[in-house]
């Protein structure tokens, strides 16, 4: 029996996604290392209910391909910056996970040898074994494909059981909650509902690849404390995206 089995946790092995914009705390740009060093401590009590825990940021908080290329950018060029972007923040997260003892590892689909290791399937696949988690970076290494299609990807190489996508509400609605009152939250949605009604939960590659490989995406607040470890233990609020 596994770790996270015998503490009951319905997942032996996930991927954490989070965009970079959640590293930014209040500020209007860049990284906040309390906000970043919260997050390392949700992940470190993650791991230490003996989850396997694999993460992908995203680079929004330093430079945004799409945006880039909307103010006459080459597309091309503006989503390499964009990979470059979630490497750093990758760096900052394995920082925090190191300083409170987690074995971390940052890979790259651009290699940087120097800062990281290059994207190895199998070698990957050994360091989640080993209880390290494992911090996806640069995307897909492909311009023209978003962080959250890299999220779930590298979720179906890794085996990961499901997608947990932390944002800064608890669950998907059938419009934004923040300027609507009446909003109103769904408990479980399936793929082509969220593909149909465009319910923002990830681009429309990612919903895809995440239905043909039939792996769940769980919706939930990042901001919550205890959220994601609270979710993992069968509490808290969130939205199953699945079949």
């Amino acid at each position: 029996m596994s770790t996270a089995a015998a503490t009951g946790v319905k997942y032996s092995r996930v991927m954490l996604k989070i965009s970079g914009e959640a590293l930014m705390g209040d500020q209007g740009y860049g990284l906040h290392p309390p906000t970043v060093a919260r997050i390392a401590e949700e992940v470190k009590s993650v791991r230490d209910l003996g989850v396997e825990v694999c993460m992908v940021i995203g680079g929004g908080n330093i430079f945004r391909g799409l945006a880039g290329s909307a103010q006459g950018m080459e597309r091309t060029t503006a989503d390499y910056m964009g990979m470059l972007a979630t490497v750093m923040n990758a760096l900052a997260m394995q920082s925090a996970l190191e300083q409170l003892g987690v074995f971390t590892r940052v890979i790259s689909a651009i290699p940087m040898d120097q800062v990281c290791e290059p994207y190895i399937r199998r070698r990957a696949v050994r360091h989640l074994e080993k209880k390290r988690v494992c911090i996806f970076a640069a995307g897909t290494g492909n311009p023209y494909f978003t962080t959250d299609t890299a999220a779930t990807l590298r979720a179906s190489e890794m085996g990961c059981e499901a997608v947990f996508k932390g944002t800064k509400v608890d669950g998907v609605y059938d419009k934004d909650p923040k300027k609507h009152a009446d909003a109103k939250r769904y408990d479980q949605v399936s793929y082509d509902e969220t593909l149909e009604k465009h319910l923002g939960v990830m681009d429309a590659t990612a919903i895809a690849l995440a239905r043909d490989n039939r792996l769940p995406i769980i919706v939930f607040s990042l901001d919550e404390p205890g959220g994601f470890r609270g979710i993992l233990s069968g509490k808290g609020t969130y939205t199953r995206v699945s079949d």
